[in-house]
């Protein structure tokens, strides 16, 4: 009877790691269009910021031609630098979450090294860069990316002051999360302190030394670097704009936490509404979880790294867990610190032997098999209603099948880069997600609908009807506001309420214009029972339509 061979699974070059990294991060980053929503939201914000000519634009943010206070500003900033440099592009629009990325990929490496792990490092930065819920983000104008990077980074500095107590790491810390708060607000210091309070307290030998360790983190010279990098836009903002300290402080972070926040534009859910979402993020990575079960970490400094790890990953986890606002975007910022656990755990177990590495082959088998199998039960009609013109059909399932079976039959074949295999996965999804939002871009995004509107109607002004988040990428490819009437728009909700404008208009207004200007309105198609009750719909005749728009003009 043959006995189970421990696997060393060598330490994987470099330039493989930021080969991989590279792909997943710029492969088509530019094929598909703004999308509508919040990338949208977030790519006009710093277009209008350089278009502005006014530095109190670059201070309150504006959108659409209104405030938008909700957010602090560094994600503009950078995006608009980003503008001006390279110009307004797809591409251009997705550098700082790319960069950010990047930037987590370049911890992972340096923080595995630190504490001498560095085998497992290019391991954990492969599984992070690769699992579907990072890669989306990464390629998404969203704050999140940003945030993790910058929150990741202080975590990790403030855990090597604890350890290390070199004043350096503090003042590293002290800046990364001053430029976190400028990233997305008091959430960062609230996920800061929850992780640095939680591994404090279950790592002191008492009371007194939990607190003597506190007051060593709180030293004057850190907060002075964390004053003077995070300290001067906030006072800014409340010079410029008075009622900013109640908008900010009271409805964008307490009630907001609590779900009471207005507008209520957020979505809700049950304490579990994150645990099958985690898995989700971590695909294809996930399917090891199996293999970690009997993981036990030898030795005091071992238990303690995977202490941290663990709170590092599972207090901003509780955290939102416990919010009354749920948001799928959330858990990328759990990623780092998972992916480093995990990898470390799996080089600990030597990756579960020869059945631990294919494991996850035979369940990715199973997963695809029955996808293939469900496949084999649509009509090609409903195929071709539900996935876009057959572009996830029976030939991707299938491929998706033959590479998880070749992948399992390899992993036993080739045990020492058995694991290494399972990255053609990823790999292989992501050609096909962008291909599917490639054509599905008139769902997502209004670029060809600019388009038509430049060429077709060059002398009507383009009015949104109600909605404008759904439309959101508009104003962008137009290169200027758009006027919304009878707006229901959460985002525009008090820009509108704060200052009087001539961007939300009501339908009197709206109907006084039509005398004298040709209008090209968009109207959404399940907002169209209510424009036909409205006095000006007999003026409009439907002219196009494109995706879920459709375009009217008088």
């Amino acid at each position: 009877m043959k006995r189970n061979i421990d696997i060393q699974f060598p330490e994987i070059p470099l330039w493989l790691v930021w080969g991989i990294v590279c792909y997943f991060v710029s492969f088509k980053l530019g094929s598909y269009p703004i999308l509508d929503n919040n990338e949208g939201l977030y790519a006009e914000i710093p277009r209008e910021m350089l278009r502005s000519g006014d530095w109190r634009q670059w201070i309150i943010p504006h959108l659409n031609g209104l405030p938008y206070m909700e957010k602090p500003p560094l994600l503009y900033w950078l995006t608009a630098l980003c503008f001006a440099v390279f110009g307004e592009s797809e591409w251009v629009a997705r550098l700082v979450p790319v960069f950010s990325s990047v930037g987590c990929v370049c911890l992972i490496l340096w923080f595995t090294k630190t504490i001498e792990r560095k085998n497992a490092g290019g391991l954990a930065a492969l599984i992070f860069i690769s699992s579907l819920g990072v890669t989306a983000m990464s390629r998404t104008l969203m704050f999140d990316m940003l945030l993790t990077v910058l929150l990741t980074a202080a975590v990790m500095s403030g855990y090597l002051f604890c350890v290390r107590k070199q004043r350096r790491f503090l003042y590293i810390c002290m800046a990364m999360l001053a430029l976190a708060l400028l990233a997305k607000g008091f959430v960062a210091l609230i996920l800061f302190s929850a992780v640095m309070g939680a591994y404090l307290s279950v790592s002191s030998t008492s009371p007194g030394n939990f607190l003597s360790r506190v007051f060593e983190c709180l030293h004057w010279r850190g907060l002075l670097v964390f004053l003077l990098i995070a300290a001067p836009w906030y006072i800014a903002a409340m010079m410029v704009e008075p009622i900013f300290p109640w908008f900010y402080f009271i409805n964008e972070h307490i009630l907001r936490f609590l779900g009471k926040r207005e507008p209520h534009d957020y979505y809700a859910g049950a304490w579990w509404y994150y645990i099958p979402r985690v898995l989700l993020f971590l695909f294809p990575w996930s399917f090891f979880l199996p293999v970690l079960a009997f993981a036990r970490a030898d030795g005091v400094r071992q238990r303690a790294i995977h202490l941290f790890l663990c709170l590092a990953w599972l207090m901003p986890l509780v955290f939102f867990s416990v919010s009354s606002a749920k948001a799928n975007y959330y858990l990328v910022i759990v990623m780092p610190f998972a992916a480093i656990q995990m990898a470390l755990m799996l080089e600990e177990v030597k990756f579960g032997g020869k059945w631990g590495l294919i494991m996850p082959g035979v369940l990715l088998s199973i997963l695809f098999l029955a996808l293939n199998l469900w496949l084999l039960g649509v009509k090609n009609e409903a195929l071709n209603g539900l996935f876009v013109k057959g572009i996830f059909t029976r030939y991707v399932a299938e491929i998706l099948l033959a590479a998880s079976v070749l992948v399992t039959f390899f992993s036993y074949r080739v045990r020492k880069w058995g694991l290494l295999l399972y990255i053609l996965i990823p790999m292989l999804c992501l050609p096909v997600i962008l291909q599917v939002a490639d054509v599905r871009k008139n769902y997502v995004s209004t670029k060809e609908v600019a388009a038509w509107l430049r060429k077709d109607f060059p002398h009507s002004e383009v009015v949104l009807y109600r909605v404008f988040e759904h439309q959101s990428s508009l104003p962008f490819y137009l290169k200027t506001p758009v006027r919304i009437v009878d707006s229901r728009s959460s985002d525009l909700f008090w820009g509108n309420k704060l200052h009087k404008n001539n961007i939300v208009v009501s339908d009197v207004q709206f109907q006084a214009q039509l005398e004298n200007q040709k209008v090209a309105l968009l109207v959404l198609k399940e907002d169209l029972p209510d424009f036909r009750q409205k006095k000006y719909f007999p003026e409009f005749k439907l002219t196009r339509e494109s995706g879920n728009t459709l375009i009217f003009t008088n």
